[in-house]
């Protein structure tokens, strides 16, 4: 079994909903999601975050720590939650990326994790 990252995008042609309804679905959806994952065993771990104007960036500068607010990039695209689920291969993994994007009602990025090779 391989761990892999799915990650939540919001971008400006897809935002995250704003009104209380359609959050209010979301949230139950992916409840469900989660619920469906960890009764599988997929389940590892799963969040959602703040908004990026929250983040906190902290770099070494030679030594020298360099804190700033706000997201380390300007983009149009958001990191907005994620899960880290094992799956047999990319394919199961797919699979459940499409269940989460259904569930959150966002785009799913999916990514191996780095020495987690998958099964072919």
């Amino acid at each position: 079994m391989a761990q892999y990252l799915l990650s939540v995008w919001h971008s400006d042609a897809h935002p995250i909903p704003d009104d209380p309804e359609t959050m209010q679905k979301a949230f139950k959806q992916v409840d469900v999601f989660n619920a469906e994952l960890q009764a599988s065993g997929a389940w590892v771990f799963a969040g959602g975050l703040h908004p990026p104007a929250t983040a906190t960036v902290v770099r070494d500068d030679g030594g020298e720590t360099i804190i700033t607010d706000g997201p380390f990039a300007e983009t149009k695209e958001q990191l907005g939650g994620f899960w880290i689920i094992e799956a047999a291969d990319l394919d199961a993994a797919l699979a459940w990326a499409s269940k989460g994007s259904a569930a959150c009602m966002a785009s799913v990025e999916v990514r191996p994790f780095q020495g987690d090779e998958p099964e072919s």
